[in-house]
């Protein structure tokens, strides 16, 4: 509620100061998630053409690279104290026309009220609090979102209540980055490359080693090598990893090996993405790559891949994780929220084998 007091007092100079408000026809975009959330609101800017951006600085080697994109703030650039907080309100306070506030935070919300943009258009989610009001109430426009509504649905209709889901594509960087140092083998051509993320950035959407080691044994029939992606701190989950599937099945270990900004175009050279609820696949989504998606505790109709997609959930067990309500503990153990009995599996396999016949006809499987 700290925020609402600072607004209170910033509103006499907000007031004085929308006296020089003079329009130029900018937008500002709100959204300081991370990189799945940062790819799914990729239509909304491409609606918008051009915008800038109020976004978290985890996704900056992907935003630096969108042709849609001018200027971009970072919020942890601004956050060292209540002064940077406030010397960043005012620098938005007269830029804008139009501002989007995506990620309805206490911070965000207080940044984007103190716009005297002529139009704002706000989120509404589930987690509102009762004392969020006095910023709703500076809205020009609410969008509500709930746990069943498709959240590229909801950021789209900030912009145009008429927009859908099938009106503009995602994208992860436009133009796609492309980079000449990627590994070799992401380019070979002999087998099915599937990438994989071994982990989460909440780790208790991490799948257990004991359920991939029940996949790649469905898929030993097929010729299929596996891309593992992930950063430098994530060498112990495949450490993990190898315990029970050993060294020798057919792994490339890209782990630590390519920054953001390079990971579309080495994904963009796969043929299958496997993960959970993770960034990598909503990465892949927007690339037009196949993706199997084992979604565990995840809501799947508020956000899911949209393209060639395989959604593979738990049996008989309600949906306890949302996009604006994520908690860190699940009541259901890891195992049984992405176990795989064997009908699952032949559908990850008949998934992957129905879009590679000609590969299957002329390779032998490993």
């Amino acid at each position: 509620m700290n925020y609402i007091f600072i607004f209170i007092l910033l509103l006499p100079l907000k007031w004085v100061r929308k006296l020089f408000y003079k329009k130029q026809g900018r937008n500002l975009v709100i959204q300081t998630a991370k990189i799945g959330d940062f790819v799914n609101i990729t239509p909304l800017l491409a609606h918008l053409q051009h915008s800038d951006a109020l976004l978290s600085r985890t996704v900056a080697p992907l935003a630096q690279h969108d042709d849609t994109l001018l200027k971009i703030w970072y919020v942890e650039d601004h956050k060292s104290g209540l002064l940077a907080k406030i010397r960043l309100a005012l620098q938005l306070m007269n830029r804008y026309d139009n501002v989007y506030l995506l990620h309805p935070n206490n911070l965000n919300l207080f940044y984007a009220a103190c716009c005297n943009a002529s139009n704002k258009q706000f989120l509404s989610n589930y987690r509102r609090k009762w004392y969020q009001r006095l910023f709703y109430w500076t809205a020009d426009g609410i969008v509500e979102h709930s746990k069943i509504s498709l959240t590229i649905e909801s950021y789209l209709k900030l912009a145009d209540r008429t927009l859908t889901k099938e009106s503009y594509k995602k994208h992860a960087t436009r133009p796609l980055f492309k980079n000449n140092g990627l590994p070799n083998e992401l380019f070979c051509q002999d087998h099915i490359k599937i990438g994989i993320s071994i982990s989460a950035g909440n780790q208790a959407k991490t799948i257990p080693p004991v359920i991939w080691k029940k996949l790649f044994d469905r898929l030993q029939d097929l010729p299929c090598s596996y891309y593992i992606f992930g950063a430098p701190n994530e060498i112990g989950h495949l450490e993990e990893l190898y315990k029970v599937t050993g060294k020798s099945r057919c792994f490339i270990n890209l782990i630590g090996q390519l920054t953001l900004e390079t990971v579309p175009y080495a994904i963009s050279q796969l043929d299958f993405y496997i993960a959970s609820d993770s960034g990598n696949v909503y990465i892949a989504d927007a690339l037009g790559i196949p993706v199997v998606l084992l979604y565990g505790p995840c809501g799947v109709e508020e956000q899911r891949p949209l393209g060639d997609v395989l959604l593979i959930g738990p049996d008989h067990i309600a949906p306890s994780s949302f996009i604006f309500a994520a908690p860190y503990q699940f009541r259901h153990p890891a195992e049984q929220l992405y176990a795989l009995d064997q009908r699952k599996l032949d559908d990850i396999h008949d998934f992957i084998a129905a879009r590679q016949p000609e590969r299957l006809c002329q390779t032998k499987p490993h």
